[in-house]
């Protein structure tokens, strides 16, 4: 329920000067107003001369830190920057993890919790392992929180802190793309905004009761005016603007591809896809001998399989790279829990060949379609297999960067 600001804002400011304090971050801005500073971090830090405030702002360009003496000092710090027009506050101490978000109206929408990381020193070594989301949130009362439920979200917010630069500030905007009943979704949004981040979340799922139901949940939640919720398909679901960060968690078979493909037209920066089922090429495998010496790689079913999962994501890992994207194929899950533990993370390069996106004129192979930008062990890849990797086809008229020089 909405509470006052100003009676927020005092809570807020006793957490901050609490001895208890671990970390704390502001964030974004309040509609139709803009702090002086994107972003401010305080934390404590232990020096030689005693335990101080650690204050660091950036204004989206250089960062600035200072470090003042409890009493006054940290007061008038403290007071400075509760006076800013910051759109949300995340707050942890070794007892209790606040998240206030102020409102369109300009009231305040206050979760708390108990903390969300284990008690640590100013010298910041924690002293257990520390989820990224509390398992205790309440968060989990609305999307279950079963053990099971509890390591998916660990994981994947572990994948997602890994692709995001640690100095990220302002806004994002994302998009999850088949999200189905979106409790990533939601678990997305609760950690990013526990970042500082000033998020605007759209998931798209076919199916309208699906939209209807996770809309709801939204509202109920608090933040049915910043995470919202289409019916339609992952290639036609209107999202506009275009996101900067693109989730496909589980899309089935070519539905990933579908999700990816509409990435690179994006030209998202930074995309997390978590493939499940690879049926199309598996029955191009099926349907064409393989060439030698390989055939003891498909002739059995479930080695054919196995080896279509990998073929089909070192191809779609290629074919990022090929459009600008430093892409990497990671574990997801332990494959104790799952045995579709694979995710790709890439993230935009902007084509530049020498940061890992695009091909160079060394990697296309002379003679043939020599301009498409795709690497020449992709091309001799598909070429030697006959298949036809189906995000290939969807990026057909999307042409690859090209080296220039």
């Amino acid at each position: 329920m909405p509470e006052s600001l100003d009676a927020a804002l005092t809570e807020v400011r006793a957490l901050l000067l609490d001895p208890a304090l671990t970390r704390a971050v502001a964030a974004g801005r309040r509609r139709g107003q803009r702090p002086s500073v994107v972003r401010a971090e305080l934390r404590p830090v232990a020096l030689k001369a005693g335990t101080r405030l650690q204050i660091s702002t950036s204004d989206g360009v250089r960062p600035y830190t200072r470090n003042v003496v409890p009493g006054a000092d940290a007061d008038a710090a403290v007071d400075a920057l509760l006076a800013e027009p910051f759109g949300n506050w995340h707050v942890e101490t070794a007892g209790v993890t606040l998240q206030l978000r102020v409102t369109k109206s300009g009231e305040a929408q206050v979760h708390r919790a108990a903390a969300s990381r284990p008690a640590a020193g100013p010298d910041g070594h924690d002293r257990a392992k520390e989820y990224l989301l509390d398992p205790g949130d309440p968060i989990f009362a609305e999307i279950g929180g079963s053990a099971a439920k509890r390591r998916q979200v660990d994981a994947f917010l572990r994948a997602l802190a890994a692709t995001l630069p640690d100095d990220l500030t302002g806004r994002l905007r994302v998009v999850d793309l088949g999200c189905g009943n979106a409790y990533l979704t939601f678990a997305a949004y609760r950690y990013l905004t526990g970042r500082g981040l000033d998020v605007e979340l759209v998931g798209v799922d076919v199916r309208e009761d699906q939209r209807r139901r996770n809309s709801e949940l939204a509202e109920r939640l608090g933040w049915g005016d910043r995470v919202s919720f289409v019916a339609g398909t992952i290639a036609d679901a209107v999202v506009e603007p275009a996101p900067d960060l693109v989730l496909a968690l589980h899309a089935c078979d070519t539905a990933t591809d579908e999700a990816l493909a509409r990435a690179v037209r994006w030209q998202a920066r930074w995309i997390l896809a978590a493939p499940c089922c690879h049926h199309d090429l598996a029955a191009q495998l099926r349907a064409r001998p393989a060439p030698a010496p390989y055939a003891l790689l498909t002739r059995q079913g479930i080695l054919r399989e196995r080896f279509a999962d990998v073929l089909t994501d070192a191809l779609r890992a290629g074919l990022l790279r090929a459009h600008g994207y430093r892409a990497e194929v990671v574990e997801f899950v332990d494959s104790r829990h799952t045995p579709r533990n694979l995710l790709i993370r890439a993230r935009r390069t902007g084509g530049d060949p020498g940061t890992g996106g695009g091909a160079t004129r060394a990697e296309r192979a002379p003679g043939g379609p020599a301009d498409d930008g795709l690497p020449d062990e992709y091309r001799q890849l598909v070429d030697q297999w006959q298949v036809t990797p189906r995000l290939s086809t969807l990026l057909a008229d999307h042409p690859a960067p090209t080296d220039s020089h």
